[in-house]
């Protein structure tokens, strides 16, 4: 797209197309065309990072000719080229849509508000808010590394989930007695999920490890605890 003029190009959506398709297979979820404008956004806005290719044609391709355009002069200058018409063509695009910002953030401004409008309940826009929060989207950014700080399939499949607002699960009553939906984001706040449990000692053996590493003399509190008038208290 940087080297060679491709707006209009039917392949580039067909190139979409495949885009979509790899996601719905990697998360094994069906994207729907609301799921998949979300995903295209860029992550810091709510989405993938997974950039439809079809909206970055033309500033792609202006913006490697306009800052080569210097060096191009130098190269062919003996060769005195002719004037690139699709150069003058694209430019006035440009012109005609943004003349104060960037034709990318033209296009993702454009983009998110439709998603957000798609958006049809507050379940929904609470999902996508929470997903354009700062720092939402910081495992998509993080790099695996072999001492097994790595996402497995099914835990990023439920993230994209999460994010994009998937159904991955069925219709139930928790062990708390409360209805869950198809959204299964009862999950995140249950006090009773086994899973919070889990997390919550999980992250004290990291923290009681670490202060022991570190020669800070430190012990875990006992089980079977309770909260009585401000004091622990063994049961």
């Amino acid at each position: 797209m940087r080297c060679s003029p491709s707006i209009d190009n039917p392949a580039l959506a067909d190139f979409d197309k495949l885009l979509r398709c790899a996601i719905s297979y990697l998360t094994n979820c069906d994207l729907s065309d609301k799921q998949w404008l979300q995903a295209s956004l860029p992550i810091k806005v709510g989405g993938l990072g997974v950039r439809k290719v079809s909206l970055l044609a033309l500033p792609a391709y202006l913006a490697s000719a306009v800052t080569t355009a210097s060096l191009q002069k130098t190269i062919f200058d003996s060769v005195r080229p002719s004037e690139d018409k699709m150069l003058v063509v694209y430019l006035a695009m440009s012109y005609h849509l943004s003349t104060k910002q960037s034709l990318d953030s033209l296009g993702i401004t454009h983009a998110r508000q439709h998603s957000v409008k798609s958006k049809s309940n507050a379940t929904q826009k609470a999902q996508f808010l929470a997903a354009s929060a700062p720092h939402s989207g910081d495992w998509l950014l993080v790099l695996p590394v072999a001492c097994r700080l790595k996402l497995d399939d099914e835990v990023v499949r439920m993230a994209v989930a999460l994010r994009l607002g998937f159904n991955f699960g069925a219709p139930h009553t928790c062990r708390c007695r409360v209805t869950v939906d198809a959204l299964s984001q009862h999950g995140l706040v249950c006090k009773q999920a086994p899973s919070r449990i889990a997390r919550h000692q999980h992250l004290n053996d990291l923290v009681t490890r670490a202060e022991v590493s570190a020669g800070v003399p430190a012990a875990k509190e006992p089980v079977a605890l309770i909260r009585r008038d401000g004091q622990h208290q063994t049961e």
